[in-house]
C-alpha cells in the first residue's frame, strides 16, 4: 500500500474523470511527487495523458479545501494570459469525491532553483542573471492582469487592503501569547517602530490586482535548458490587493550579493544573480504602477513574513513544534526584522 492511498483513492478518482468526460479509463503510473504534511502532489497518466493531482494535507486545516478551490479559480482565471503557470485540467470543489476539495493540472517540465541548479544554470552567471529579470517579469504580467475580465471579481477585498495590513499582522503576533513559554515580542528587534513606521507611512492609494501573496524562488519553476520562469507555483495565498507587495517580498527574501542573509530564499552558486536594486528598476520598466513608495512594501514583506514565521518559534515554544525548526525560523525573523529597519532608513 502506498503511503498516499488512503487519501486519493485512484478507483472513486477514475470515476469522477470518467463523469467529467475524460474518458473511461484506468489510472495509471501514479507517483507522488509531494506529499504528507504538505498538499498532495500526485502525478498519473490517464487516456494517454500526464496530469498531476493537487490536493491538501492529510490531516485538513480549517480552510483547506476552500483554499484547493481558490487555487484552481485563480489558474482558471490565468489561463489565456502570459503569466507562466501550470495549465488547469478540471478542479473539483465537492469534497466527498476524494475526501478533499483537489484539481487536476498539466506537469511542468521544469525545476525548481532552491534544489539545485542544473549544469546549463549553474555553469554561466550570465544565464543567473537571466533567471532573476525573468523572476521579475512573472509578477509584473501578473499585475497586469485585469482581474474583473478575468473573473476575479470578489476573490479578495481591495478596499483597505493596505491600511488594515499592520492591524491584521500585529494581532496575529499579539495572539502568540497564548502559547506561555513564547518569551514575547520584546525578542523581535524594532517591532514596535516598524509597526508605527508602516502604519505612518501607507501609500494613499494603489492599483488594485492580483497578488500572489508568498513571492520567492521556492515558488517558481524554471525551463530545463534556458533562463526563463515554467511556472509560478504555490497560488494558497494568492487574493485581490495590491502586486507590489509580491516585489515587496522578494525584497524581504532576496539574498544578499554573497547570496547570504536571513530569511533569503536562494541557491547555489549565487554569482551572476542581480542585485535586488536592478530588479526592481526591471521590473519599473514593466509596469504601470508608482513605485515610489517601494520601501515601505519591502518593509511590510519583512513585517509580515517575519511575524509568521515567528509562530512556528512560539509553537516549538510548548512542544507543538521541533526546537530545532522553531530556533532557525526565530532567528530568520529577526534577521527579517534588521532588514526591514534597513529598508525603512
Amino acid at each position: 500500500m502506498a503511503d498516499w492511498d488512503d487519501v486519493i483513492d485512484l478507483t472513486k478518482l477514475s470515476g469522477w474523470l470518467a463523469e467529467q468526460g475524460f474518458g473511461n479509463a484506468p489510472i495509471e503510473g501514479a507517483s507522488l511527487l509531494v506529499g504528507g504534511t504538505q498538499n498532495f502532489l500526485l502525478r498519473f497518466q490517464h487516456n494517454d495523458r500526464d496530469v498531476v493531482l493537487r490536493r491538501p494535507p492529510r490531516h485538513l486545516r480549517a480552510n483547506s479545501n476552500e483554499t484547493m478551490r481558490r487555487e484552481a479559480r485563480v489558474l482558471a482565471a490565468i489561463a489565456d494570459t502570459n503569466v507562466p503557470h501550470a495549465k488547469l485540467i478540471a478542479a473539483c470543489g465537492d469534497e466527498a469525491v476524494i475526501g478533499a476539495a483537489f484539481y487536476l493540472m498539466e506537469p511542468v517540465d521544469g525545476f525548481n532553483p532552491t534544489t539545485g541548479l542544473p549544469e546549463f544554470h549553474a555553469s554561466d552567471p550570465k544565464v543567473r542573471h537571466r533567471m532573476g529579470m525573468a523572476l521579475v517579469e512573472g509578477i509584473a504580467a501578473l499585475g497586469q492582469v485585469d482581474y474583473r475580465k478575468v473573473g476575479l471579481e470578489g476573490f479578495g477585498k481591495p478596499d483597505g487592503f493596505l491600511e488594515r495590513q499592520v492591524g491584521r499582522w500585529q494581532s496575529q503576533l499579539d495572539s502568540y501569547a497564548a502559547f506561555e513559554a513564547w518569551p514575547g515580542a520584546a525578542g523581535l528587534p524594532g517591532v514596535d517602530r516598524v509597526a508605527k513606521w508602516l502604519n505612518d507611512q501607507v501609500p494613499v492609494t494603489f492599483q488594485p490586482g492580483i497578488l500572489h501573496g508568498d513571492y520567492h524562488l521556492a515558488n517558481v519553476m524554471y525551463q530545463p535548458h534556458t533562463p526563463e520562469l515554467a511556472a509560478i507555483v504555490d497560488w494558497e495565498l494568492s487574493t485581490i490587493g495590491d502586486p507590489l507587495l509580491d516585489l515587496g517580498w522578494l525584497m524581504a527574501t532576496w539574498p544578499d550579493p554573497n547570496g547570504a542573509g536571513l530569511g533569503a530564499v536562494g541557491t547555489t552558486p549565487w554569482e551572476g544573480f542581480p542585485r535586488i536594486e536592478e530588479m526592481i528598476s526591471h521590473y519599473a520598466e514593466r509596469s504601470a504602477r508608482n513605485l515610489d513608495a517601494i520601501s515601505w512594501y519591502g518593509v511590510l514583506a519583512c513585517f509580515k513574513l517575519g511575524i509568521i514565521l515567528e509562530g512556528t518559534y512560539a509553537r516549538a515554544c510548548v512542544g507543538k513544534a521541533p526546537k530545532d525548526i522553531g530556533d532557525q525560523l526565530h532567528a530568520t525573523t529577526i534577521g527579517l526584522f534588521k532588514r526591514a529597519q534597513t529598508l525603512m532608513a
